[in-house]
């Protein structure tokens, strides 16, 4: 008879970054496009859009389109993420202002984006990294 020894369970405080809480690299950015990528979702959905639909709109194939809506926009960059939320109608702005801080962040707001209770999702840049 085999028996389960119970492991203890060691718990943590979230940074409301699971890339940085992983331990991946670069997860400023991967929060980013995984917010973007959110509201491309919730877009295509909310219009009732087939994937060979959405993709007409997009520029991309289907079998794209599906790795979009299952949240694995690794292919895709910023850049073409935004170029996706234009094209399905929506406004993309990139404000740049001075910090009151020694380093600036990055932040993203949405319509019913939500991240750790806020609308807002801020994203603070390596200061050592180069963009």
């Amino acid at each position: 008879m085999i028996t389960k020894t119970k492991m203890p369970v060691r718990m943590e405080k979230s940074s409301c970054n699971v890339f940085a809480d992983l331990g991946l690299p670069h997860p400023e950015q991967e929060l980013l496009k995984a917010k973007l990528t959110l509201q491309i979702y919730r877009l295509i959905k909310g219009r009732g859009l087939t994937q060979a639909e959405a993709g007409k709109i997009l520029g991309i194939k289907q079998p794209h389109v599906s790795a979009l809506m299952r949240n694995r926009s690794g292919s895709f960059s910023v850049e073409r993420l935004m170029d996706f939320l234009t094209a399905l109608g929506q406004d993309v702005e990139i404000i740049v202002k001075p910090t009151h801080k020694e380093h600036g962040e990055i932040s993203i707001v949405g319509q019913q984006l939500r991240h750790c209770g806020v609308d807002t999702v801020s994203v603070v840049p390596s200061p050592h990294r180069l963009y």
